[in-house]
């Protein structure tokens, strides 16, 4: 893989491109999400150990969304080809999958240590307040106004952006260097976070439009909720199209990794089976 630089313009076209694939595999890559997302939620169930599964396993499943958007753009159907092309990618490849899933749980569990150390518990405090003045009592009918967060929740809430963006950084593109690149997890890691810092630019256009998006799809809920008369109660109306409209939100957005990679990085066409991890080859 050989390391690319992106002009600032180029991360909005890597969110067209999601749009453009989705829109030539929708059941496919929505049935994707659809899976991952039951996995995750089966996980969440298991005691003790299914909360440190899922951050492991993230990797994998940024991996596995690239090669099915690969696929697409190929022609081909996402499902169950990036399945069958994931599992045949041999022990070596698999084994620093894992790897770099530990690694990202090691550094979530530090972020979060350093997240509860400055915020002490001050925003679960306030969301407290905020639930106990959304319901008001028998006794109390008239709605109470919720309280304003304080300068630490607000502290708390830009500490946490900051902290989740410093952790994607190297684990971005890290996946596809494992796989693609033919690299073992720590020297995917420094060339993610080489490729990012040298696409800055790319990447600010990028996480702005998607945060537009964002804004956008809230804006259309809203309106729809409110076309639909849903009441004070959500109705499993309401409910159905805030799953949907989220749904899709997020099988974009990770439709796109696939074309931040391919921004960033160029391929060898003969990278899609890799071979067993040589120790001299670099992006």
């Amino acid at each position: 893989m050989k390391l690319l630089r992106a002009e600032p313009g180029q991360g909005l076209v890597w969110i067209r491109r999601s749009f453009r694939a989705f829109r030539s595999q929708p059941f496919g890559l929505a049935g994707l999400f659809a899976l991952c997302a039951f996995v995750a939620y089966a996980l969440s169930w298991i005691p003790v150990v299914g909360g440190a599964l899922l951050p492991v396993l993230a990797p994998t499943g940024s991996l596995l969304f690239m090669i099915a958007t690969s696929r697409v753009e190929a022609g081909e159907k996402p499902l169950p080809g990036a399945l069958a092309t994931l599992l045949g990618a041999g022990r070596p490849r698999l084994l620093e999958l894992l790897k770099l899933g530990v690694a990202y749980l090691a550094a979530s569990v530090v972020a979060m240590l350093i997240f509860w150390a400055f915020d002490g518990g001050a925003t679960e405090t306030w969301m407290e307040a905020v639930s106990s003045t959304s319901a008001p009592a028998a006794s109390a009918p008239s709605p109470q106004t919720a309280p304003l967060p304080d300068a630490r929740v607000l502290f708390s809430s830009l500490l946490r952006l900051v902290l989740l963006a410093l952790l994607s950084v190297p684990f971005w593109h890290a996946p596809a260097i494992v796989y693609w690149g033919r690299q073992g997890f720590v020297r995917s890691l420094v060339f993610s976070t080489m490729a990012i810092w040298r696409n800055r630019g790319a990447f600010a256009v990028f996480g702005l439009g998607w945060f537009g998006l964002s804004l956008a799809f809230a804006m259309v809920f809203s309106v729809l909720v409110a076309l639909l008369g849903v009441p004070q109660k959500p109705s499993i109306v309401a409910v159905l199209v805030f799953v949907s409209a989220i749904s899709f939100y997020l099988t974009l957005m990770y439709t796109s990794l696939w074309f931040t990679v391919t921004g960033c990085f160029a391929i060898d066409d003969d990278a899609a089976a890799p071979p067993p991890l040589p120790k001299e080859t670099s992006p």
